[in-house]
């Protein structure tokens, strides 16, 4: 009888930081100070393992157990950090609340998740109470980054108390991590709602486990313990890129920005803590660019840019390889997959900026016509992208239908084509193309144009009722610094590159472009804004 086997090792999140501080003690977390010309605060791997077990043993002596909901409202920081591994190091679901959110949105993913508690930035203790007033599952609010002070934070349900006055105070008897499931909820993070009401993705421990071996990849993000990285995407939304597990994991210095995130304080950050990688949307390398050739500094440090999140505009692009000599990395994701779906491999010798990338092993992509069915030539052509994988989302919080198909395939709603050696365009939003006179346009593609130019920083096209034709597109552009063009010369660099009846009617200028809070330009308060043309 054959009785051999292979250890039982659930993959749980917590294993990721127990590694760090074993193997990379000395490795750091920096976060950037709060104010400008204040000291960085860094800690030890090591040091970081004890203050995250100590979070766990608090919200244990607060009632807090394995299954339950802890929501975050905060920056990107240490305490963060160490709310992430104290929630889900002892089994609880982290529920990360995105801060530029109002009460009433909050409040209703809120009522979903049943968080019994928020650790909130102390700047957002406001909100929180807000939040706490309208949630009532909500029975405390425990305030992080409050400078040691206890300033007028309130009393009763919808108050607040010092986490570290309760840390000193006693944080309790120690708490097992890992003692549950690898299948185990660990996050819940829920989408952006600019095309729909939000809906709830629950990674479990297995899921964000695989998803940061497969980002740890060569081809992926390949970060090594070399790296310093600077995670300038928000750990409240699609876990930071998985960031957080990324660096500990080989122990490569993670650096925070706190909230900080113009071109200045990033340009001090890079410079100060010599980052070799930073991670975050177009829009935050557009305000470093403008410092960084504004001051005609340069960061000899940097080697690279993981970019997603929005289409980065090529003019963007050439002006950051060229500018600083490193590499960007093109990528595509979704908060529903973890949020990692392809990326553009580091040493690939041409990067088109339209090109997001290859998927790594674990991540699958189709294509399929309006009704689902797979085209039968899966490279060249222009369909509708679905994908499924070991962190693909299953089922959204609270729904009874799977979020897939019943083959098993993710609709993600984006249209795509696959060219010859795999990579992945995407083409557009299924939800913002525009029907004129029974005939599609592709908001996308103009944009991409319009988007090349120099004198423009950001392009948008949405359409607009017209008695004629049904819809017709309007463009709106917000130009780079000081730059002034004529209507006729944006569109004009459209002829030829679409069909005539694709050029938009009308164009708009704004001086700052809204964004969402995942810095992709916010077409739904567009449409509300311009919906009289």
């Amino acid at each position: 009888m054959n009785t051999a086997s292979m250890q039982t090792y659930d993959l749980t999140l917590d294993k990721f930081l127990i590694h760090a501080a074993k193997w990379h003690p000395g490795a750091e977390l920096v976060t950037a100070g709060e104010k400008s010309g204040m000291a960085s605060d860094r800690i030890s791997y090591a040091g970081l393992e004890q203050r995250c077990r100590a979070v766990s043993a608090l919200l244990s002596r607060l009632g807090i157990r394995p299954g339950d909901r802890v929501a975050t409202l905060a920056w990107n920081t240490r305490a963060h950090v160490e709310a992430w591994y104290g929630i889900m190091g002892m089994g609880a679901v982290c529920h990360t609340l995105n801060p530029r959110l109002t009460a009433e949105h909050l409040a209703a993913m809120v009522a979903q998740s049943d968080a019994r508690i928020v650790i909130a930035d102390a700047d957002l203790v406001p909100l929180a109470r807000r939040v706490a007033e309208r949630a009532p599952s909500i029975g405390q609010i425990l305030v992080i980054n409050d400078l040691e002070t206890e300033a007028n934070l309130g009393g009763g349900r919808a108050g607040g108390v010092s986490l570290e006055k309760l840390l000193a105070e006693d944080a309790g008897l120690p708490v097992l991590w890992g003692d549950f499931p690898e299948t185990a909820l660990s996050g819940l993070c829920f989408t952006s709602g600019t095309t729909g009401a939000p809906k709830g993705v629950a990674y479990t421990h297995r899921s964000s486990y695989l998803h940061t071996l497969r980002a740890l990849q060569a081809d992926v993000m390949a970060i090594t313990a070399q790296d310093a990285v600077l995670a300038v995407v928000p750990m409240f939304h699609a876990n930071a890129w998985g960031l957080p597990f990324a660096a500990p994991a080989v122990g490569a210095k993670l650096v925070l920005p706190g909230r900080r995130s113009d071109g200045a304080s990033l340009a001090r950050l890079i410079a100060e803590e010599k980052v070799t990688l930073a991670v975050g949307v177009p829009t935050v390398w557009l305000g470093l660019m403008d410092h960084l050739d504004e001051t005609g500094t340069r960061l000899p440090s940097l080697q690279r840019i993981i970019v997603g999140g929005a289409p980065m505009p090529p003019a963007l692009m050439a002006r950051i390889e060229r500018g600083l000599g490193i590499t960007v990395q093109t990528s595509w994701g979704m908060t529903e997959l973890s949020p990692l779906g392809v990326i553009m491999p580091p040493n690939a010798r041409i990067r088109p900026p339209e090109v997001s990338g290859r998927p790594a092993v674990g991540m699958d992509l189709l294509l399929t016509d309006a009704g689902g069915q797979p085209l039968p030539q899966q490279r060249g052509g222009e369909g509708h992208l679905r994908v499924r994988g070991p962190s693909v989302v299953g089922r959204y919080l609270g729904h009874e239908r799977p979020a897939a198909g019943p083959d098993g395939w993710f609709p993600t709603g984006d249209l795509a084509r696959i060219d010859e050696q795999g990579q992945l365009i995407i083409t557009g939003r299924a939800k913002d193309l525009i029907k004129s006179g029974g005939e599609w346009i592709n908001p996308a593609e103009i944009e991409a144009i319009i988007s090349a130019l120099p004198e423009v920083s950001l392009a948008a096209v949405i359409g607009q009722p017209d008695p004629k034709w049904g819809e017709r597109p309007h463009l709106i552009v917000e130009l780079r610094g000081e730059q002034e063009v004529d209507d006729n010369t944006l569109l004009a660099a459209l002829e030829g590159k679409v069909a005539n009846w694709w050029i938009p009617d009308s164009v708009i200028r704004l001086r700052s472009m809204p964004l969402a809070a995942t810095g992709k330009i916010d077409k739904q308060k567009l449409r509300a804004d311009f919906d009289v043309l």
